[in-house]
């Protein structure tokens, strides 16, 4: 557990910003989550082509903004000028992909804590990553997060950061140590069983889960014990199991 993590509360952390709600990895969409008082978000990073850290999900553009190609072919100034809130609806024209810094200036809770996911894995892209966390004073309520075992246990073992993976079936480059370097272990839905998180309990690594997003899988996700849940849609989590602003 996260120094201010209480045993008895799940953590409820919102998925790209709520990105059920508003266009995935927007400053908006960042704003909402913590407005509605998650315990945290989680975020997608990339490095640009001159070395910035991109907050955005797919390795190409095509899916969420008005650009073509791959992320990293670009400077963080030619992706600036990309609309990534137009594709998810037409009121949010005008949204952009922020860089991993704007997020950290615009956190002001010291408890707020944050999910970064490497899809960049690089090398180079983990350590500027990691300094600039350090650089905001926010490793100590974070976790490095990756479907590539060698970028975990590079972080863990290199950085000395705590870590998120997934089950191994899930993982690129997995190899027989990978989960010793977890902190937690990211569960699917589709994987989610009270069997696999005593499992995990019993190798040490905290067990959580995504995307509870009804209030069906909500229920599910707490009977099987899990102490995080991750979720596009933050409302069914919060009315189930409390915490949290803005709701009436």
């Amino acid at each position: 557990m996260f120094w201010n993590q209480s045993k008895d509360h799940i953590w409820i952390v919102g998925h790209r910003g709520v990105r059920a709600l508003l266009p995935a990895n927007t400053m908006i969409s960042f704003q909402k989550a913590m407005d509605l008082g998650l315990n945290g978000i989680e975020t997608d990073v990339h490095m640009t082509l001159d070395g910035q850290l991109a907050l955005h999900h797919d390795s190409t553009l095509e899916r969420t903004t008005n650009g073509t190609g791959n992320i990293e072919d670009y400077t963080y100034g030619e992706l600036r000028q990309l609309d990534a809130g137009i594709k998810f609806a037409e009121e949010y024209r005008g949204q952009y992909i922020p860089r991993l810094e704007e997020l950290l200036e615009r956190i002001s809770d010291p408890s707020f804590f944050l999910n970064i996911e490497m899809k960049d894995y690089r090398p180079e892209a983990l350590e500027k990553t990691v300094k600039t966390l350090d650089r905001y004073g926010f490793l100590d309520r974070c976790v490095i997060a990756c479907f590539n075992g060698d970028v975990t246990t590079l972080a863990h073992k290199r950085y000395g950061v705590r870590t998120q993976g997934f089950p191994l079936h899930m993982v690129k480059n997995c190899k027989a140590d990978t989960e010793e370097h977890y902190y937690a272990s990211g569960i699917g839905m589709e994987d989610l069983t009270k069997e696999l998180v005593e499992e995990y309990h019993r190798k040490g690594i905290d067990p959580w889960c995504w995307c509870p997003d009804t209030a069906g899988e909500v229920e599910r996700a707490v009977a099987a014990g899990v102490s995080l849940m991750t979720v596009n849609n933050p409302y069914p989590a919060l009315e189930i199991i409390g915490g949290g602003a803005g709701l009436d």
